[in-house]
């Protein structure tokens, strides 16, 4: 009889654990980045690049505001990576510079007067 509730016991408790694991796993955080970009033309681009970018659900860029808010997977990828993906992209990522090589084969009307002089 005992041996049968030990068995129950850790069958219960290992259940329990899985589920903790899994909430863990799907877990999404979000994160508002602030970026240089000026247009349309920017919005495309950022958020085109962000939907092949590991990790991330989900992005959306607000361009009067210049914000730009990503959900993502944080055991997949980290704000850290994130702004250095932007940066390749070759926008300002809150105080990641953008890419000077990106930057310079944006559109006109995505470059901010001066960036690299």
């Amino acid at each position: 009889m005992k041996n049968i509730i030990a068995i129950i016991l850790v069958g219960l408790l290992s259940s329990f654990s899985t589920n903790i694991k899994a909430q863990k796993v799907n877990k999404t955080e979000e994160i508002i980045i602030k970026t240089s970009t000026q247009c349309g033309m920017c919005k495309e681009r950022i958020e085109k690049a962000m939907a092949y970018e590991k990790g991330v659900v989900s992005s959306k860029l607000d361009v009067n505001k210049q914000l730009f808010t990503v959900v993502y997977k944080p055991t997949k990828t980290s704000p850290e990576k994130i702004k250095e993906a932007i940066s390749k992209v070759g926008y300002d990522a809150d105080n990641v510079k953008a890419d000077e090589n990106a930057y310079t084969k944006l559109p006109g009307c995505c470059q901010k007067g001066g960036h690299f002089k």
